[in-house]
């Protein structure tokens, strides 16, 4: 029998922890891989990622419209989640796949997984279970577990909050982070390579900057993302390379700050809507520090050795390296936090860190759990697991 794999992508981000995924399910035969794209891969604004998948040789199953722009307010964005329920719902009756793979948190995810719960289509659900307390998309996580089957952990105590949510521990496995295997797995481009096409020398040293919105935070994220770039002013003499935000409410007004302060410093700093899974991991590699309020800082910058400085209150709660620099969110502690992240002894220690989300076969062990779910289809009614 071969078994129909629907991978549910919309961002960059989900799409380049997933490749991994989607590579070794394409090249099982009894796996047919189907992969549905919607949200920012689909918007020329955020660099229309859908090519990237493409060039990476997949083949585009189904996309999902859900609206021009995407840079409106939260009720713009619940907007944008029933679409891509509707749109998802339409696509899996066309496609009829056995399960439905999703990753993370986000409004388009929740419209992907309603949809798939609805239909009777056992949804696996990647990074659940961890906390990210600046953000809605921490409820949105939690409820993507309530309507999936099985669950694929980044690491051991996540395993265990998806059990504390009601779920079967036979259905929850830890298989640490794909994101991780990514970075310490994946060829790299050299470092000539990677900063011509961007303008920066190769010869001066540069961080590498993402600022999302932090949509539980009443200020405006554009004042957030300023005090970082003045801090960065203040406390940084290399070159710069800043990519753009997720697509979340407030995102446009970041993106207009980055732009003007990109443009004010064209011989140092390089603005990209989108590097793409290659050429980011290689800019992690060959960066002085990560800065910024993005996950990957959090979970696969330790993993490549170097200093990441964690902005506000984004990714509270969230399981990380001891050597991951919180800092808040205002000029001056943020500029002391770049101190500690270019202090010569910071960076040696860094280089040693250990990453609590590396598991050296993670791409193997969810493979192997997706594949088990498969041939115990049909399933039995989903219970609710009450702890003992």
């Amino acid at each position: 029998m071969k078994y129909r794999v629907c991978i549910v992508t919309g961002t960059r981000a989900d799409w380049g922890i997933m490749v991994p995924l989607a590579e070794r399910l394409r090249q099982r035969d009894d796996v047919e891989l189907q992969i549905l794209a919607t949200n920012m891969h689909l918007l020329e604004a955020y660099g229309h990622t859908v090519d990237e998948i493409i060039a990476g040789g997949f083949a585009i199953s189904a996309r999902v419209e859900i609206n021009d722009a995407n840079n409106g307010d939260g009720a713009s964005r619940a907007v944008a989640s029933g679409r891509c329920a509707a749109g998802c719902a339409e696509t899996f009756a066309h496609l009829n796949p056995h399960t439905v793979v999703i990753l993370g948190d986000r409004f388009e995810m929740l419209g992907a997984a309603s949809a798939a719960a609805i239909m009777n289509i056992p949804v696996v659900h990647l990074h659940g279970g961890e906390i990210s307390e600046g953000a809605v998309d921490d409820s949105i996580r939690h409820a993507i577990t309530k309507l999936s089957t099985l669950h694929l952990t980044s690491a051991e105590p996540y395993r265990h909050r998806v059990i504390q949510l009601g779920e079967d521990p036979a259905m929850v496995v830890n298989t640490g982070s794909l994101g991780v295997w990514n970075m310490l797995n994946r060829p790299r481009i050299g470092r000539g390579d990677l900063l011509a096409p961007l303008g920066l020398d190769p010869t001066i040293p540069f961080a590498l900057a993402t600022f999302h919105p932090a949509t539980l935070d009443p200020t405006d994220p554009a004042l957030r993302c300023g005090a970082m770039l003045d801090a960065i002013d203040k406390a940084w003499n290399g070159n710069l390379i800043i990519t753009y935000p997720n697509n979340d409410a407030g995102s446009e007004r970041i993106i207009s700050r980055i732009k003007a302060y990109a443009d004010a410093r064209t011989d140092k700093v390089a603005l990209v809507k989108s590097l793409g899974m290659a050429r980011y991991m290689s800019a992690v590699h060959e960066c002085a520090f990560v800065i910024g309020n993005s996950s990957g800082a959090i979970i696969e910058v330790p993993a490549a050795g170097k200093p990441a400085v964690n902005i506000g209150i984004r990714q509270r709660g969230r399981l990380h390296s001891p050597l991951v620099i919180d800092t808040a969110d205002d000029t001056e502690s943020i500029v002391r936090a770049i101190g500690v992240a270019t202090d010569p002894l910071y960076v040696a220690e860094a280089a040693k860190a250990s990453d609590p989300y590396f598991r050296p076969d993670a791409p193997d062990i969810a493979v192997s759990a997706i594949m088990s779910l498969l041939h115990s289809l049909p399933l039995q009614p989903k219970k609710f697991y009450d702890l003992p």
